[in-house]
């Protein structure tokens, strides 16, 4: 199929859009909604977070620190960040994979959108014609669309 599709994403949520000719509206097709995203950590996660976790460490501010045995690479939120950009990267692998785009369009907001790169399998990030690092995730399909168009004519 000719059809571009639209990703319009951040951490908590990913709505994913096609659009059949370059003059055609956007059609949802798919919305996906991360539900780690919007609980606690604590909610989240049964250990307890460390002063010294990543991200948040109180390590050479001159006050005493705490035992080091245990520093986390990533903390619970970039965890359940990631698990999505890799259940969006996935969907895009298989609407390829069937054949239902060629060219694809992502808007992210800028730390998503680094996330979801890392995610994206190598046929599909060849695809990737545009990328936007902006939060359209709110915006409705016309408003998305007048938003690519603008950035369109600035590049």
């Amino acid at each position: 199929m000719d059809a571009t599709w639209i990703v319009s994403a951040n951490a908590s949520r990913a709505r994913i859009f096609s659009q059949a000719g370059s003059s055609a509206g956007l059609e949802e097709i798919e919305s996906m909604v991360n539900a780690g995203a919007r609980l606690r950590t604590s909610e989240s996660e049964s250990d307890k977070i460390g002063p010294t976790s990543a991200g948040k460490s109180i390590h050479n501010t001159g006050n005493a620190t705490p035992n080091k045995a245990f520093e986390p690479h990533q903390t619970p939120v970039e965890h359940q960040s990631e698990l999505f950009a890799r259940s969006v990267a996935e969907a895009l692998l298989k609407g390829q994979q069937q054949g239902r785009f060629r060219e694809l369009c992502i808007v992210a907001s800028p730390e998503f959108l680094g996330v979801l790169r890392q995610q994206l399998n190598p046929n599909v990030a060849s695809a990737v014609r545009l990328e936007i690092n902006k939060d359209y995730t709110q915006a409705s399909p016309a408003e998305l669309q007048e938003h690519i168009k603008a950035h369109q004519a600035k590049g």
